[in-house]
C-alpha cells in the first residue's frame, strides 16, 4: 500500500492534488481537473486542501 506523501516535483501549489494521484495511481491532470470542478459545488473544498497540505508530509 502506498503511503501519502506530497511530491517534490510535480507540484502545481501545493502538491496535494499530486500526493492523491500517486497514491490512486491516476494522473496528477485528471485529479487537479477534479478538484477544480469539486469547486463549483458548495462545500469545505479549500478547506480540506489546506488541511491536507499541512498534515501530509513532503517527500523527503
Amino acid at each position: 500500500m502506498n503511503s501519502l506523501y506530497r511530491p517534490r516535483r510535480g507540484r502545481v501549489i501545493a502538491g496535494v492534488c499530486a500526493a492523491l494521484a500517486i497514491r490512486f495511481n491516476m494522473s496528477p491532470n485528471v485529479v487537479r481537473l477534479l478538484a477544480i470542478l469539486s469547486c463549483l459545488i458548495p462545500g469545505p473544498q479549500f478547506i480540506i486542501y489546506i488541511v491536507m497540505w499541512i498534515v501530509v508530509p513532503s517527500e523527503r
